[in-house]
């Protein structure tokens, strides 16, 4: 454990995070249904590849292989047994690539959701999920990942486990959910409402925001929702390259580098401190992110009609909130104090 990622966004104005993980696994032989983590020992010089193009291309910190690396989801590949060394050795990969690169370069070990729903709604109790949560960042600590990172979340209860677990392991950690149904988590958190989560958290992330969803644009109005509540908070935003479509019984993902590019420069002008790619995203889009953080001089925060006109439009009116237009509150869009 370290707090790399804490110099890291006090040194740096915007940070570049990497892209996906299951759409280079998927064009490296990975088939569908296999669990990727099992690849961290039985193919690990192409998780090895995977860490490697998101540092060539620019990136300041990558996920590792372990988003669905708990003992739940590893069930279900008869692997339960192996979180622990699945996580470690996941975490070991990045840690070799990172310390070998020729700049500081941040490890964040994937945590994914379990799988289950919590009660009340579900089966799984808070006690469990903590569990489930802690040993997976035990394995991800004892391979030497700078931190958790909590990622597609939708329910709020899960959210509130894994912030447990991570203070029991004593790891820093970063945590975004995923806004997928109308501007809202698929358990009806809205953008708001994560604010005042986070806040409240007696263990809180060192940056929170969205990843995956429904595309780019969604992802902004998002970002510009979490803006709205104020929060002084280093704001995560991690949209996937466009929209997915079937194109000859695989899944594309029709965003562009030249379009992943505006999406870094305008999620980075919506407020969000730390910008990456999810589903889709490859490292030619990263460079061409890195490309446009690095060229593009900072500008005001976007409208939604901007959005739409350059990354498309969004997939519902509304963003969740309650807004008549759909568009986050617009009070209190200052520009943020810079770390």
């Amino acid at each position: 454990m370290t707090d790399a990622l804490s110099k890291m966004l006090a040194s740096h104005d915007v940070l570049l995070a990497d892209g996906a993980t299951g759409t280079n696994l998927f064009n490296m032989g990975l088939m569908s249904g296999d669990a990727p983590e099992l690849w961290n020992t039985d193919e690990p010089a192409k998780i090895r590849a995977l860490y490697q193009g998101s540092v060539d291309a620019g990136s300041d910190l990558f996920l590792t292989n372990t988003f669905g690396g708990n003992a739940s989801r590893l069930k279900l590949h008869d692997a339960q047994g192996r979180v622990r060394e699945l996580n470690r050795v996941g975490a070991e990969i990045g840690r070799d690539v990172a310390d070998k690169a020729s700049r500081k370069i941040v490890v964040a070990g994937s945590v994914g959701p379990t799988g289950e729903i919590m009660e009340p709604v579900g089966a799984l109790s808070h006690a469990l999920a903590v569990e489930i949560f802690h040993e997976q960042a035990d394995g991800l600590k004892e391979g030497g990942a700078d931190l958790c990172w909590l990622e597609t979340i939708s329910a709020p209860e899960e959210y509130r486990a894994a912030a447990e677990a991570f203070a029991l392991a004593g790891m820093p950690w970063v945590g975004t959910m995923s806004f997928d149904t109308a501007g809202r988590t698929m358990m009806g958190m809205t953008s708001a409402d994560m604010v005042q989560m986070v806040e409240s958290l007696p263990n809180a992330p060192l940056a929170f925001g969205a990843n995956c969803g429904t595309g780019a644009s969604d992802l902004l109005r998002t970002v510009l929702g979490f803006s709205a509540q104020g929060t002084e908070r280093p704001i995560v935003a991690k949209g996937n390259a466009g929209i997915p479509k079937y194109v000859d019984g695989h899944i594309h993902y029709d965003g562009t580098p030249e379009l992943m590019g505006d999406y870094a420069v305008m999620a980075r002008d919506s407020g969000a401190k730390i910008v990456g790619g999810c589903c889709g995203t490859m490292p030619e889009h990263l460079r061409k992110m890195r490309e446009a953080l690095d060229t593009r001089p900072r500008g005001s925060r976007p409208e939604l009609d901007e959005i739409t006109a350059r990354l498309g439009a969004f997939s519902s009116a509304s963003d969740g909130t309650g807004d008549d237009d759909g568009a986050p509150t617009r009070e209190r869009r200052g520009r943020r104090r810079k770390s």
